[in-house]
């Protein structure tokens, strides 16, 4: 592409590049191969620089002949740390990462500056924030090199993505840096998910709160005050979806100018005509982990069996666990009630400090290998032994099958299995938690007695440990867990905007989303017949929990009902609709805000 004076640069900075650390980092990385394709030279990242990620992500450039170049050599020559590159993803775009610490003695005339320029204070403790205060005077010393004239003359737009990366915004209005524009993107406030997660009422209160006196009692002062002076700091300031807008108005005093929502590099998740394919095979491997974890206490049938998830940070009430456990408990007695001959097994997949694998759930695996390798080893003694009676001569007879096998692999056999089954339920967590005593999900399964009994229709497995492949339980990828799955349950109370049920709808495997939730709320706003393409949303807004749990609980059992015929194409629509939300058609939201930020 050539570049000409009157070209605008775009700089994109944000603490999740080459940093893989949240949902940001989605957000980032998936946008990049888009936002290459219009700007292409003229594009740049800035992030920190931490060396075990930066060992996998990041290559590093002798590449100074353009104006990202001059300015990092101009801070090299005057003794900064920089890290100068291409960021190794789909489009390798330019990338600038600066390091986190800083001297004491810099980092005490840092505060010190804040403090004065800004009003804000940051204590000495505050590790991430003093982390967050060193990386923020780097990249506004490269802000400075770049827009002095000699590196390059042309235009340039400041992308900031929250507030670790937000600070610059307020040193760059300061200096009066002229040919930088500013925009602001916050993903979601951080008074509002402390808020959220400990106030039931936290929609209806939302105009009436004291943010500071709020945002002091909870200890995150500083953070709220960077927030919200880079919110009104910037030239144009956006968030990612309507719900986020409302909160942004009243914590940081700012209506977005515009609403940035987010996407998904769709072609990552492309499986054309083979995707109904891949949710047989992957399937086939949640069979397996089920029988290894439920048929050795007692046996279902695996055709009738569908499988339903949830993902996310342990947020117990924020991501919606707790109202799913409690339609999952309204679920497993409708279905009794109306003697439902199907099973329901539900994966909560989440992060929890564990000590182990629960030695329970190793044994049952491993003995059901041991029974699995025992009947491969009779099948082929049994398949040669037959071959050689029926081909005895004209008039060999098919034997009993019994009479060929040694009694060593039949006395083996029911050893094996005999070891193998219990009269115990199979458990519930996965893991050893470190403290089970205090766990909210299981503080709910005891209280409710939802322990897998033979008689529930309804299943729970909780996993508190990401799902890979390294993992001795399930042995795939999370990629290939959610397309082995019948339907992903994302009912969130906070949710800025939620990747999950997207990367569902990518998949080609139904979700439930709520209108709390970014993406349930455009889904409801942009997606026409939205329930008939597998993207389900429960009302949460200005409900009662009573009302949406009953709401969510219809749902799947609504969900349970359908034929395998119509969970089929639910799955077709599902994946032909998530191509709206591929960057390619989102990303004409983010260019808005750079032209408006130029007309500024």
């Amino acid at each position: 592409m050539v570049i000409n004076n009157s070209s605008p640069l775009l700089i994109e900075s944000a603490w999740e590049v080459c940093n893989q650390v949240g949902g940001i980092y989605t957000v980032i990385r998936s946008k990049v191969p888009s936002i290459v394709q219009t700007w292409g030279e003229r594009f740049a990242l800035i992030g920190p620089y931490f060396s075990q990620h930066a060992n996998v992500e990041f290559e590093p450039s002798e590449d100074y002949n353009n104006p990202f170049g001059k300015a990092v050599l101009k801070m090299r020559n005057a003794g900064f740390e920089v890290h100068y590159g291409h960021w190794l993803v789909t489009g390798r775009p330019k990338v600038i990462l600066f390091p986190t610490e800083l001297s004491e003695l810099r980092m005490r005339a840092l505060r010190n500056e804040l403090l004065k320029n800004h009003q804000i204070s940051v204590s000495e403790s505050n590790t991430l924030v003093n982390s967050v205060l060193a990386f923020a005077s780097l990249t506004t010393e490269f802000f400075k090199n770049l827009a002095d004239g000699e590196s390059t003359t042309q235009p340039i737009i400041g992308q900031f993505h929250e507030w670790m990366a937000s600070m610059p915004i307020m040193e760059i209005k300061r200096l009066e840096l002229a040919n930088v524009k500013t925009v602001f993107t916050t993903h979601a406030t951080q008074l509002g998910r402390y808020l959220a997660g400990n106030d039931p009422d936290f929609y209806q209160k939302l105009p009436y709160y004291d943010w500071l006196r709020e945002a002091h009692f909870f200890g995150i002062e500083s953070v709220a005050l960077v927030e919200r002076v880079s919110a009104l700091s910037c030239d144009v300031f956006t968030t990612v979806s309507d719900i986020t807008g409302k909160e942004c108005e009243y914590f940081l005093g700012r209506k977005p100018d515009i609403i940035t929502p987010n996407g998904l590099n769709i072609n990552r998740f492309v499986a054309l005509h083979e995707f109904q394919n891949l949710h047989k095979e992957f399937k086939e491997k949640i069979n397996q982990f089920v029988i290894g974890h439920f048929f050795h206490a007692y046996k279902f049938d695996l055709e009738n069996t569908v499988y339903f998830f949830t993902s996310g940070r342990y947020e117990y009430r924020n991501k919606g666990f707790d109202i799913t456990l409690e339609a999952l408990n309204r679920l497993n007695k409708m279905m009794k009630r109306y003697n439902v001959q199907k099973t329901v097994v539900t994966f909560f997949v989440t992060k929890k400090p564990f000590h182990s694998i629960n030695p329970v759930v190793l044994q049952s695996r491993a003995l059901l290998e041991e029974i699995r390798r025992t009947c491969s080893s009779i099948q082929r003694q049994l398949g040669e032994r037959l071959f050689m009676e029926v081909t005895a001569g004209i008039n060999a007879k098919l034997p009993p099958m019994n009479e060929l096998v040694d009694e060593y692999w039949k006395l083996r056999l029911r050893r094996n299995v005999t070891s193998w089954k219990t009269q115990k339920l199979p458990i519930v967590v996965t893991h050893l938690l470190e403290n089970d005593a205090d766990d909210e999900i299981l503080d709910y399964v005891r209280e409710n007695e939802l322990y897998n009994a033979p008689d529930d229709r309804v299943k729970i497995v909780y996993h508190p440990d990401f799902i890979s492949s390294a993992s001795p339980l399930f042995g795939m990828d999370y990629g290939q867990f959610v397309r082995g799955c019948n339907l992903g349950v994302f009912p969130s109370y906070y949710e800025p905007w939620g990747y999950t049920p997207l990367e569902c709808l990518a998949s080609g495997v139904p979700s439930v989303t709520s209108d709390l939730a970014g993406f349930g709320d455009y889904v409801m706003k942009n997606i026409a017949n939205y329930q008939q393409k597998g993207m389900y949303v429960v009302r949460r807004l200005n409900r009662s929990f009573d009302e949406a749990a009953n709401e969510l609980a219809d749902q799947m059992y609504s969900f349970v009902q359908q034929s395998l015929r119509e969970r089929i194409q639910q799955r077709n629509q599902s994946e032909s609709t998530a191509d709206e939300f591929d960057w390619k058609n989102l990303v004409r939201f983010y260019e808005a805000a750079y032209r408006m930020a130029l007309k500024e």
